[in-house]
C-alpha cells in the first residue's frame, strides 16, 4: 500500500514525533541532550521553522513547531536527525541510524487545540532537564523558543502568564483530547473541531482526518 503523503500546512503549529530505535535511548545523557538542543536550534533557524516546544522522551522526540513552508518541517527533522546521529555515533563509537523509520506529524488547529498540544509536549515528563516547560513557568528563558499566540494569551504580565501556564500543566489532558492529539499524530490527521478539519480537507482536496469506522451507510 502506498504511503499518505504528509500533510503540511505551512503558518499553522505542528505536533511532531520522531522515534527512536527500540532499546535506544537517544537522549540518556546531559552531554547528548545540549548536542541534541544546539542541533535542534540550528537546523530551525536554517529551515525556517519556529519550534515552540520539545521533549526529550526516552524512545522518542516530541515536539510542537510551525513551518514556514511545505518542505520546511521534513528538512528540519531530516537535518537534526541526521546531524545527530553523526554526533551520538562519534560519541558513543557506534555505526546506524538511531530511528525507527519516517518522523509522524499532525497539523493543529489555531487556539484550544493548539495550547493542548503545547500542553501535551510541555507535560510529557516531570523532568525539567527533558522538557521545554522551564522556559513558560518562570525558568530560564530560552531564546530558540517561540511562544505560539495561545500562550501570549494567557495574561497580560509575564508572571501572569507563567501562573496560568503552570496551572494548566498540573492538570492532565482529558483522556479523550491526548488520545485524539495521539490518533491525529500516529495517522498524521488534521487535529481540530469538526468545521476546522473539513476546511482543511477542502482546501488541500486531500483526506485530512480518518474514515468513519464501519461500513458506509446505506441509501435509499
Amino acid at each position: 500500500m502506498a504511503r499518505q503523503p504528509r500533510l503540511v500546512i505551512p503558518g499553522l503549529a505542528h505536533l511532531v514525533s520522531l522515534p527512536a530505535l527500540a532499546g535506544i535511548q537517544p537522549f540518556a545523557e546531559p552531554g547528548d541532550r545540549e548536542r541534541f538542543l544546539a542541533i535542534l536550534r540550528e537546523a530551525a533557524a536554517t529551515e525556517a521553522v519556529q519550534v515552540h516546544a520539545y521533549s526529550l522522551l526516552p524512545g522518542e522526540l516530541r515536539a510542537l513547531v510551525t513551518p514556514q513552508s511545505e518542505a520546511a518541517l521534513g528538512r528540519w527533522v531530516q537535518a537534526l536527525g541526521r546531524r545527530y546521529v553523526s554526533a551520538y555515533n562519534r560519541h558513543h563509537r557506534r555505526a546506524g541510524t538511531l530511528w525507527a523509520g519516517r518522523f509522524r506529524s499532525a497539523a493543529i488547529e489555531p487556539g484550544r487545540w493548539t495550547l493542548l498540544a503545547l500542553r501535551h509536549v510541555d507535560g510529557a515528563t516531570a523532568d525539567a532537564a527533558l522538557t521545554s516547560a522551564a522556559h513558560r513557568r518562570g525558568g530560564p528563558r530560552d531564546g530558540a523558543l517561540a511562544d505560539p499566540p495561545e500562550y501570549w494569551s494567557l495574561g497580560n504580565t509575564p508572571f501572569d502568564r507563567e501562573s496560568a501556564y503552570a496551572r494548566l500543566l498540573a492538570e492532565p489532558l482529558a483522556e479523550g483530547e491526548a488520545a485524539r492529539l495521539q490518533r491525529c499524530l500516529g495517522g498524521g490527521w488534521v487535529c481540530g473541531d469538526d468545521t476546522f478539519v473539513r476546511r482543511q480537507a477542502q482546501a488541500s482536496g486531500a483526506r485530512v482526518s480518518p474514515r468513519p469506522r464501519g461500513r458506509p451507510a446505506r441509501r435509499g
